[in-house]
């Protein structure tokens, strides 16, 4: 199988995703879940979902959709379109699967995968952690992980913005 065929084989869709979460989980493997819109990929994302990888044994990352970010962030959202952020998502290593939703959240998501771990930025309080509580009632845990500070998609198209 080529290189390109491979990360694209990390996409997947609900039923397939489901599918292969309940291989992993008979095979005895963590799953751990995030999210986000992952517009601008930069350092922040990359050690926060590497952390995230490191809560369990297969991350999935469940991506907003184009549709999703326009309703979240405004008109001028996304800036790279939902295929090159999956594809960028899928190529990094330590990313199992990732899965496009169109919601404002990814609580049905969390509903049908039940994930072990569910992981979100330490912006947030668990408490406020959308699915915290499907995951808790189902014997999961959710982790915070620190941001890297000074660094978001939202600031590096705020200075491009105000650089041109």
């Amino acid at each position: 199988m080529s290189v390109l065929k491979g990360i694209e084989n990390k996409i997947f869709s609900l039923k397939d995703l489901k599918t292969k979460i309940d291989f992993w989980k008979k095979n005895g493997e963590k799953i751990v879940f995030t999210n986000g819109c992952f517009d601008i990929i930069h350092n922040g994302h990359i050690e926060c979902l590497s952390k995230a990888s490191e809560q369990g044994t297969k991350l999935v990352v469940a991506l907003n959709s184009d549709t999703s970010v326009k309703k979240l962030k405004g008109n001028d959202r996304p800036i790279l379109d939902q295929k090159n952020r999956s594809m960028v998502l899928a190529s990094l290593a330590f990313v199992d699967a990732v899965i496009l939703f169109n919601e404002q959240t990814p609580i049905n998501l969390i509903g049908e995968i039940l994930p072990n771990v569910l992981v979100k930025g330490d912006d947030y309080a668990i408490k406020n952690v959308v699915g915290h509580d499907i995951v808790q009632k189902n014997g999961g845990k959710v982790v915070l992980i620190p941001l890297v500070k000074g660094i978001s998609s939202t600031k590096i198209i705020n200075d491009l913005n105000k650089s041109s």
